[in-house]
Order: C-alpha cells, then structure tokens, then sequence
C-alpha cells in the first residue's frame, strides 16, 4: 500500500518534475536531452550479458571507475550498462566510454514509475544490477525482485540525519532494503543504521572512492601548473556550495599571507557565473580557468571553473578546505585530496563522510575547524608553518594505502550474486 500511494503521488508530481528540468535547464540545456530516457524509452538495441551499474552523479561515476575496470577485466564476456541521473554524471561517465570501447553503455535511468522500470528492465535485459551508494527507488527494486534479477547496493552510505528521514517511512524503506540480494557497506556504523532501517545481507567492504587512483596527466596537468606560478602559496576552496563561497572570500580578503592565491572550485557547474560575479562584487583580481590562462602576479583569485580537473586542483595546491562542510551540506569527498597528496581542513559539516573525515583528521592528513574564519587562520598558521604543513602531505599517503581493497571485496560479493542468477 505504501509503495502504491508513493506511486501515485510521483505521477502527481511529474508535471513540478518536469518543470524543475525546464529550469534546471536555462543554466544547463543537457537537462533537455535524451527526455524519452527518463521514462524507459530507448533507442538503440542493448548488448547482450550486461551488468548494469547505476551512479547517479559525478562523485558516484568517479567511485564506480575502479569497479568498472574490475568488472570488464574479470568478466570479458560481458559489457556494462552505466545509468545516471544527471548531465553531469553522463559526461563524467562519457570519459569511460573512450577508455573501454564497445565494452560500454550509457543513459540515464528512468523516474521510479512502475511502467518506465518495467520498459528499462525489459529493454536491457540486464543479468546482474548494481546501486552505487544511497540510491533507493522502490518500484525499480520491486521490479528486479519479480524479474529475479539480483540487486545490490555497493559502496552503500547512510548517515543518521538520513537515517532519521528513512524511518519515517518503514513502510515504504523497509520492504526495498529487504528486497535487495546484498548491501556492501562503506563502514560499520552505515552497516547498522541500514540493517535498523531494514536491509539484510548486510556486509562491511570499505569505500570504493580510495581506489581511485588519480588519472597521471591530472596529476602531470597540476604540477606543470605549480611550476609556471611559481612558489606562491595556494589555498583551494574544493567542491564549495551555494552560500559558501561568499564566506570564503570574505576570510580571505582578511589573510595577510604574503602572495596567496585563492583557488575556488565551485561544485555545481551551473553556479560558475554566479561565483565569478561574487569574486566581482569584492573587487578581486581574479583569472577564470575556462578562459586558458593561468593567473599572474597580481591575480588574487583562480576561478576553477572547469570539469574533471580536481585531480589536478589537489595536485596543485598547498592546501584545501573541503566544500558542504563549512555550512550543513554534509561534506564532499576528502579522499580525492588525500590521493593526490593535499592536506585538508574540514568545517563541522561532513556528515556525509562522517568516518573518512575522522580517519583523516587521526592520521594527520587533516585538521578540523570550527567555521570559515577559523578555516582562513588555520590555512594561514599552515602555510606559514612549513614543517607542519609537510607533515600533513606526509599522512596522505598512509591515511590513502591503509583504507584500499573495497574494489576486490565487492568484486568477491558480486561473484556470489551472479551464483544466485546462475541457480535461479
């Protein structure tokens, strides 16, 4: 019954959805495209023997790449079916498609309407499905279960703020979880907040995001960069959301350290105007990224306002300060950084990656603040305080190597889910 009323109530909903793409798109028109996608209508015919594996987004697609490897590498015989939710995920997942010619597939997966599941489900036909993280959609996980299509949520994550907003609806959250064949946990702590909510089968395989290994010429791109500016102090604002980065600037424009130049990378492509006008608005001398400079001397600002380049933003900074934790989004992805070797400052906020952050902050790799004017001192004490701030690169490395393996965990959880298809 409750699924049924949730149902209802999304169809009600389609025309507020429909509306919400039409304004998401004036910044990104992508929102406009592959429209029959959304509701389980595609085109080209599918491969056969697919495993499809679902990232919503940017973060999710860039988690996934080591498992993708893994998947092509051990079943050569099968290719993978990629789905998204937004444009941004898609040209994330885009990059994939040229590395693994012909061995890949990619669209967006469709609303959570029983037809456009059904439509998605008989189209592609996939043998085994795969759900990066946190996404739960009812109606497709009751239409795998009456396919006997085997569904795992991977590298799965539940804070208790989402926890709290689960619980509110058992009805509905609790016979999904139940209905998925496996649940590889990031943690313990999520493990247990997901069984208390109603998941089964519950195992602890550690977080995707440290096998990440940052793409070489990233890494190449950032160095070359550092040797073209010069030996100038560079603090990086990463991943920074709506009302952050005006903060940001503020504690900046207070910071007395000689020659320090301001990196701020926006999350949200869509938002890299509105950042450069509140860069304007300061009167700061600012170079954008988009237009193929690098910043000169008197530059106080670099406006990174580009995609897939973080790996190269860490690479080339002296020290970051992690986006959505300065005000209550609950945290990006501190372990790109501690890939590439950045120490990292981390505000109150990261709920998200609650036990990364811990880890980080007791290996050394990273340092916690209360708000963004305790953020501005900090960076500056560590940048004037070089030994300290040489330490702290230093712990990356350790904090990065003692968290890997989830890839090959997951992979030993997969090989079970494809026996269960194998006898059903």
């Amino acid at each position: 019954m409750s699924r049924l009323i949730y149902s209802l109530l999304f169809y009600l909903a389609m025309p507020l959805v429909w509306l919400r793409l039409c304004w998401r798109a004036r910044k990104q028109p992508e929102y406009l495209r592959q429209l029959g996608e959304r509701h389980g209508h595609y085109r080209a015919p599918p491969p056969t023997r697919l495993i499809w594996l679902h990232a919503v987004s940017v973060g999710e697609t860039r988690a996934a790449e080591p498992l993708i490897a893994a998947l092509l590498r051990e079943y050569p015989e099968h290719s993978v079916l990629l789905t998204h939710m937004t444009p941004t995920g898609r040209a994330t997942g885009k990059e994939l498609l040229a590395r693994y010619p012909g061995r890949l597939t990619q669209v967006y997966l469709p609303y959570d309407l029983p037809a456009a599941c059904g439509r998605f489900l008989d189209h592609f036909r996939p043998q085994l499905g795969l759900l990066m993280e946190t996404e739960l959609w009812p109606n497709m996980i009751e239409a795998c279960r009456r396919r006997g299509l085997p569904l795992a949520l991977i590298n799965a994550r539940l804070s208790a703020r989402s926890q709290r907003g689960y619980a509110r609806l058992p009805g509905l959250i609790r016979p999904a979880l139940s209905a998925l064949s496996a649940v590889a946990a990031q943690t313990a702590a999520d493990g247990e907040r997901l069984q208390q909510i109603g998941a089964r089968q519950v195992s602890v395989c550690g977080n995707l995001k440290f096998d990440v290994a940052p793409a070489p010429d990233k890494l190449q791109q950032g160095a070359t960069w550092r040797q073209a500016i010069g030996t100038r102090p560079i603090w990086l604002a990463a991943s920074t959301r709506e009302g952050e980065e005006a903060l940001i600037l503020d504690a900046f424009a207070t910071m007395t350290t000689p020659d320090l130049l301001l990196l701020l990378v926006p999350r949200h492509p869509q938002r890299f105007a509105e950042v450069a006008d509140l860069i304007a608005q300061r009167r700061l001398a600012v170079c954008r990224r988009s237009a193929g400079e690098l910043p000169h001397r008197e530059t106080r600002v670099w406006l990174g306002d580009s995609m897939g380049e973080m790996a190269a933003y860490y690479a080339l900074a002296d020290l970051a300060v992690i986006g959505g934790t300065l005000l209550p989004f609950g945290g990006q992805n501190l372990i790109e950084a501690a890939a590439c070797g950045c120490p990292v400052l981390l505000g109150p906020h990261d709920f998200n990656f609650a036990e990364a952050g811990r880890n980080a902050i007791a290996s050394g790799a990273a340092r916690r603040v209360a708000d963004v004017g305790e953020a501005a001192q900090v960076a500056a004490d560590l940048l004037q305080e070089r030994p300290k701030l040489l330490a702290m690169r230093d712990a990356t490395a350790t904090f990065s190597l003692a968290h890997r393996g989830a890839t090959l965990r997951i992979m030993a959880l997969i090989a079970q889910l494809r026996a269960i298809r194998t006898a059903y």
